[in-house]
């Protein structure tokens, strides 16, 4: 019987930075049969679909890029959403990816074919594709979460998720609510406040809000970060070092350093110089540690409450009515709700957000309800050869997501370029390479913040349903060096009889 040849040696689920980054790092290695199926009609991932107001990065610009292609021109810190979408395509023009990506293509599911030993996706118009290997590069910040409030589809007015903003409904002059004080809250509540007539904002808990070193940054400065040799690699360097001493070595070694204390110092005397009601400063101080929850950045976030316009309702949503929303304190007529709820993040179904089944007809899904959710290095799961995930379970460090993009690369290609020294046509960590790592991982378990006892109410989505945080515990040079020197023989590499190379 003829066994199915691929159509691609290579398919990329995904072109946001994490699909970008991998495809630069393929043409890089030789691996030009690659193909990036993208379920937008844009590249960007995060900065495609999010538009909403106020969108901008949370950590300096300067750390948010490749670190082979390093802009010294950010008009400010903290970027705008729009520069980050704009560097996105800047990023898929300058390396050729364009080309490779076919856009309004959305998987559905990938089986992995044991005869053919190949990956065969399907996409939702019923498409079918062959690839030897898949690389997962769907990021976490693409699919919705609604939130699980009663009646939410009963409401006669507009309702609209932070993460599909749709820019022709007209804010000016209407009563708004926004459900949720996450991320993207932060940003769109002062971002709005000033047009519409009242604003009322639903918070289940407080989110921990810290000064941002923000600013438009001179044309000078920018000039001299652009033409001056190092320059940008300062910046970036800087940056780097803001980002690891605000979250991942609070976050990781809590046991041992506690960084957080001061950190919770700052953020009560930052409060307390922003609002001015004291019930309100209560309500908006967090009852948990920082770093329990990612903590935002904002100048103008705190201070908001302090309008005339601008409600803060803590008592519980009962449910959303056609006419607005009724809650234990009382109801609130509006036109428009907002739901700044996030993301599906630690969840199984979103890693990756369509069915993968590998050996034995097992589902990737089902597996991790079975064992836990985990990955050898973030990377690769046994029983799911040829498949490889740039964000897999304790593979993020909480730092900048484009230095784990090119760690999880760098391994990713360490493997294709051994299979391809090798004619190997399967690639597949060992089951007991990927237990020593998990083990290694639920050991440093007792250094970290989300299992101390401040952290006890944070409700954080940090969390999976097993009660399992699966961040890597580590800090980002340990990352890069796993990730260049791990030992190739944690990975079966084999060409089975009768198996065709791509």
């Amino acid at each position: 019987m003829m066994l199915r040849q691929p159509d691609h040696e290579i398919v990329v689920v995904g072109a946001g930075f994490s699909g970008i980054g991998a495809s630069i790092k393929l043409q890089e290695a030789g691996f030009d049969d690659h193909v990036l199926l993208e379920e937008g009609d844009g590249v960007g991932g995060t900065w495609h679909w999010n538009t909403y107001p106020g969108i901008g990065v949370d950590i300096p610009s300067y750390s948010y890029q490749f670190s082979f292609e390093q802009r010294g021109d950010w008009s400010r810190v903290y970027a705008h959403g729009h520069e980050l979408k704009a560097y996105a395509e800047h990023c898929a023009d300058r390396y050729d990816v364009r080309r490779r990506v076919r856009f309004g293509t959305r998987v559905a599911a990938a089986r992995f074919d044991e005869d053919a030993e190949l990956w065969i996706l399907t996409t939702t118009t019923g498409e079918e594709l062959a690839a030897r290997f898949v690389i997962g590069a769907t990021g976490v910040l693409t699919q919705p979460k609604r939130p699980d409030v009663p009646g939410l589809d009963a409401f006669a007015g507009t309702t609209m998720h932070t993460a599909r903003w749709d820019h022709d409904v007209d804010l000016r002059g209407a009563r708004v609510g926004i459900i949720g004080t996450g991320a993207s809250a932060v940003q769109v509540i002062p971002s709005i406040a000033e047009e519409v007539e009242h604003l009322t904002v639903f918070q289940r808990t407080p989110i921990w809000c810290l000064p941002r070193p923000d600013g438009p940054v001179p044309a000078p400065v920018r000039a001299a970060l652009s033409r001056v040799p190092g320059a940008k690699a300062l910046a970036r360097l800087a940056a780097q070092a803001f980002v690891e001493a605000t979250f991942p070595i609070p976050a990781h070694f809590d046991g041992i350093v506690k960084v957080g204390r001061g950190a919770e110092a700052l953020g009560r005397a930052w409060l307390r110089s922003q609002v001015h009601d004291p019930a309100t400063r209560a309500a908006l101080t967090p009852a948990y540690g920082v770093g329990c929850k990612r903590p935002s950045f904002s100048n103008t976030y705190l201070a908001t409450f302090n309008r005339d316009d601008v409600t803060l309702e803590t008592s519980p949503i009962e449910r959303v009515t056609p006419s607005g929303v009724r809650c234990a304190g009382g109801r609130h007529d509006l036109d428009v709700l907002l739901l700044a709820t996030g993301f599906q993040v630690m969840e199984a179904t979103n890693m990756p957000p369509f069915r993968l089944t590998g050996r034995g007809d097992v589902e990737l899904a089902a597996w991790w309800g079975e064992h836990r959710m985990q990955a050898y290095q973030g990377v690769s799961v046994p029983g799911f050869p040829n498949y490889f995930a740039v964000l897999g379970p304790y593979a993020y460090n909480g730092a900048s997501y484009f230095t784990l993009i090119e760690n999880q690369v760098r391994h990713i290609v360490r493997c294709l370029r051994r299979a391809r020294d090798t004619a190997a046509t399967t690639v597949e960590v060992t089951a007991e390479a990927n237990e020593r790592y998990f083990r290694e991982m639920l050991g440093r378990r007792d250094r970290q913040i989300f299992f101390q006892p401040s952290c006890a109410g944070a409700n954080s989505y940090y969390f999976d349903e097993h009660g399992d945080v699966p961040f890597r515990s580590a800090l980002t040079l340990e990352s890069a060096w796993r990730s260049a020197r791990f030992d190739l023989a944690d990975y079966r590499f084999s060409a089975p009889a009768g198996a065709a190379a791509p």
